[in-house]
């Protein structure tokens, strides 16, 4: 097995990650209206227009794609700079 960080499990979960803490937002703007984050949502995420079912799903998609982003770009510099630093 190569050593390193494996891009795969990483983008799965860095995306799980940010879907499920994307969704514990939502609920917490739910129940808390007068402490709603979902301007930062408008912000952040192309699409989302507020609290409604297709601003979730369009949100939970893009949630989800930055953690394949974050993945994409930090697996490969890790494992570059762990295979230089083991030489």
């Amino acid at each position: 097995m190569k050593p390193g960080v494996p891009l795969v499990a990483l983008g799965h979960t860095a995306s799980i990650f940010l879907a499920v803490t994307f969704t514990l937002c939502v609920l917490f703007d739910l129940l808390f209206p007068a402490h709603a984050m979902f301007e930062a949502w408008r912000r952040l995420l192309p699409g989302f227009e507020g609290l409604t079912w297709q601003s979730y799903a369009i949100g939970l998609v893009e949630s989800y794609g930055y953690g394949w982003y974050f993945a994409l770009v930090w697996a490969p510099l890790y494992n570059f700079f762990t295979a230089r630093a083991a030489r």
